[in-house]
Order: C-alpha cells, then sequence, then structure tokens
C-alpha cells in the first residue's frame, strides 16, 4: 500500500496557484502539504497580529485552497495539511471554512504558542548565545514549540479533510499523513525516521527539483519547476519525484543537495518525532526523474521542543542608491561617514550601523577576496542604521536622500524614496520540555 504526498509551498510566498497546478498534473494525491513558517515568517506574522488581532496567519494560503476547489468537485479526496495558521490557526481556519461554505471538515492544532508558559518564568537559554531570556522576557512578542506530527494525524484519523497548524516542524507535516495513511505506532522510529527524511526533501518545494541546485544553469525549463511529490510504502522506503511533463529534474544530485539543506549533525538530525541518521542513506535511480531513498535509522526523539521566539529589539531602517564611475569603495565609505554624521550632528549617535557595497564582494566579506573596483564602473551602496529609538531611525531615515545632491558624482537610483523606518523583532532560538506543551484538536465551522 503506497500513499502519495506532494508540497505546493516551500515558504510564505511561494508561487501563487501552485497547489491547483499541482493537483492537475498529479489527481490521484492523496495528501497535499504546503509549509508556510520560515523563522522570519514568524516576525511578519507577530507585526501583522499587533497591527489586526485578527491575522497573524498566512492569508495567501486561502487562494491556494480557493484553487482546489474544481479538484474536489471532480472528485479528488486529496487531503491538506498545512502550517498556514501561524500565530492565529484558529481565525485561518475560520475563513478557509466561510469560504469553502463547510463543504469541508477542517480541524486545527492548538497549543504550540508557549508564550504565557516562558512569560511565566524559567531558564530558556538563548540556543545561539547561550544568554538567559531574562534580558528580553518582558519584551517577548510569540514564542511557539515545533510540535511533531501526532496531533496531526490524529485529526487526520477523526476525518479531517484539512488540517491547519500553527508552528510545527516542517518534515512533520508529511510524518503526520504516514503516520494516519499506514497506522503508524509513534515508536515505529526507523518508519518515522523515513518518513522525515521524505518531508525533509519536499518541505521547500522545488529546491529539490533544481531549485538553487549547483547545476542550476543546466537545469531545463527554469519556469515551470515541478513540485516534489514523494511516493511512501508502508515500510517507509520513498521515491521523490515530480508530475511529467514539468521543468526541472530530479536525480541523484538534487536529492543529496536537499538532505544535506539546514540538517546540522546527519547523525543526530532532530525533530520532534524522532531523531534520525542519515548516515546509511541509500539512493536509487528508479526511472526518470524517479530517486528511491531508503536506510534512515530512527532513535527515540527529544525530551524537548526547539521554541522560536520574537521579542521586540528596537527600530531599523535601509536604503540603497547605486554609484556610478571611479572609487567606488572609497565613495561608498565616506557616504555612510556623510549620513551618519549628519545624524549624530542632530543629536543622535546610532547604536548600530551597517554600509556596504553590492557589487564589491561586502556580501560575502571573509568568504572570497576583495574585489579591486578599480576596473569597476558600477556599484549599490547600502546603507542601515539600527537603534532602540524611533526619533533616531527617522532622523537617519531622512538622511540618506541629500546624497543625490551633496554625495559624489555618479549617485543615481533614489526613485525608491525615504526608507520606512519599521519595528525590529528580534529571534530567541530556546528549548522547552514537552511535558510543558499540551496541544489538542479543535473544529473549526464558518
Amino acid at each position: 500500500m503506497r500513499v502519495k504526498i506532494g508540497n505546493a509551498q516551500g515558504f510564505w510566498g511561494d508561487q501563487a496557484g501552485a497547489a491547483a497546478r499541482l493537483l492537475a498534473l498529479q489527481p490521484d494525491l492523496d495528501y497535499l502539504t504546503m509549509d508556510y513558517l520560515a523563522e522570519v515568517s514568524l516576525s511578519l506574522l507577530a507585526i501583522q497580529k499587533e497591527r489586526i488581532p485578527s491575522l497573524g496567519y498566512a492569508r495567501d494560503f486561502i487562494e491556494e485552497l480557493r484553487g482546489l476547489i474544481p479538484h474536489w468537485e471532480k472528485g479528488s479526496h486529496v487531503k491538506v495539511v498545512v502550517n498556514a495558521g501561524g500565530l492565529n490557526p484558529i481565525a485561518c481556519a475560520r475563513s478557509c471554512a466561510e469560504m469553502l461554505k463547510n463543504s469541508k471538515k477542517i480541524a486545527v492544532v492548538i497549543g504550540d504558542d508557549v508564550l504565557e508558559i516562558i512569560a511565566r518564568g524559567g531558564e530558556y537559554l538563548n540556543l545561539d548565545t547561550g544568554e538567559e531570556v531574562e534580558s528580553v522576557r518582558p519584551l517577548l512578542v510569540s514564542a511557539n514549540a515545533y510540535v511533531g506530527a501526532a496531533a496531526i494525524a490524529e485529526a487526520l484519523n477523526r476525518g479531517a479533510d484539512i488540517v491547519i497548524t500553527g508552528r510545527v516542524a516542517d518534515p512533520s507535516l508529511v510524518v503526520a499523513c504516514c503516520i494516519s495513511h499506514f497506522n503508524w505506532k509513534l515508536d515505529a522510529y526507523d518508519q518515522l525516521a523515513q518518513a522525515t527524511v521524505a518531508g525533509h526533501l519536499i518541505e521547500c518545494g522545488t529546491q529539490v527539483t533544481g531549485g538553487i541546485s549547483t547545476h542550476w544553469l543546466d537545469i531545463e525549463n527554469r519556469e515551470n519547476l515541478g513540485f516534489p511529490i514523494v511516493e511512501v510504502e508502508a515500510n517507509g522506503t520513498f521515491v521523490v519525484t515530480k508530475p511529467e511533463g514539468t521543468g526541472g529534474v530530479v536525480n541523484e544530485q538534487t536529492v543529496k543537495e536537499q538532505l544535506l539543506y539546514e540538517i546540522g549533525d546527519p547523525d543526530r538530525y532532530l525533530s520532534p518525532d524522532v531523531e534520525v541518521s542519515f548516515l546509511e542513506l541509500s539512493l536509487e535511480e528508479r526511472g526518470e526523474n524517479r530517486i528511491q531513498v531508503s536506510g534512515a535509522i530512527g532513535r527515540s526523539p527529544p525530551s524537548t521542543y526547539k521554541v522560536s521566539a520574537t521579542f521586540r529589539d528596537g527600530f531599523a531602517a535601509e536604503g540603497m542608491v547605486a554609484l556610478f564611475g571611479t572609487y567606488l569603495r572609497e565613495k561608498a565609505s565616506l557616504c555612510g561617514q556623510m549620513v551618519f554624521e549628519r545624524v549624530k550632528q542632530a543629536g543622535f549617535v546610532l547604536e548600530s550601523t551597517h554600509v556596504e557595497c553590492i557589487g564589491l564582494g561586502d556580501v560575502v566579506k571573509g568568504v572570497m577576496q576583495p574585489i579591486d573596483d578599480r576596473n569597476l564602473r558600477e556599484g549599490m551602496l547600502r546603507i542601515g542604521a539600527k537603534d532602540s529609538r524611533r526619533e533616531a531611525i527617522d532622523c537617519f531615515a531622512k538622511a540618506i536622500a541629500p546624497l543625490v545632491t551633496s554625495g559624489p558624482q555618479g549617485v543615481t537610483g533614489y526613485f525608491h524614496a525615504r526608507p520606512k523606518t519599521r519595528q525590529v523583532f528580534g529571534f530567541w532560538p530556546c528549548l522547552i520540555p514537552v511535558d510543558l506543551v499540551h496541544l489538542s484538536v479543535e473544529w473549526v465551522e464558518a
């Protein structure tokens, strides 16, 4: 017994209409997943929800779902599993129910929001810096645990046509489909490991079919890269593929590239469902654009969930202007000094500043040798600042455009207008004990 699972969104902002196109090309899909939440996504949703409390979810999903209606009307039985709920999955589900006129059974997994738990106290060390959360606890805006597949699988087992979650580990969307479809036990670690690898391979959409490949220039029909599909067997072995007639390629190279994407230790890939070793993975070609993957080894999952928390971290603005002519690096540096000095003269010493000249290697300092700018004639000056005081950043934002008349010859590209001051949300990754997080399934109607 095989299950076919496709993914039609790799991030919030991916190709519009991809879900409907994938289902049109592969109408026998059993499940369709869509991944909307990168780390930065929750910061954006926090801003959105702060402005309008009824929002805080990926509204693009509503239109993606609308595109599936004709396929359901033609008899498709595909079930949809997404993390588009963001910080407000109930509101997301209500919008979907209203649009679908309650024609589909919609379940919501809630409980990943752990803001109140962390706000009450406890030691939640920053995974990157080791700092204690106390310094930012009063500034926290959101805190969401990367939960696993079990509650999603429960919702599917109880008849959900659509399951909407908040923060969930990306591969767990696929793992949940497999648990439900095959009735796997939650301690079937090798099968869960295989499903986790499958989910990892397709979670970023077209990356596994040629997107951002090191051989991207050789990829054919790039404008129509096929979104990926995994065909999973009951023992966990699976084939990763794409619909016939679509662009891109699925071969050992693209699969290996995606396998290594954001995994950390390949012997201890940590997810809330299982700890996975990639070391014994085996890839075999099973036809054109078909790669079979087997050999994942599973171990018991960690006793903690990773948490993605955001906190108020001041204000920032940035602007760009084009520089033409000679001595680009020197001109860029002096332009930055001019702007910051004028802000200082207005009464503000900025807490953090940044100047770079795109085109001279500044973006990848330390990775490549500095570029000799003597023979270059154009570059983009990017200048930014961050400060705890909004008025300081407002002053900085007003100081960039005057470079047009007081800067060096060859300054142009000021058509972007004055930069806008924006609220900055800092990222605080930490761990929380699993037993502090309580998940539940709720059913939503219009």
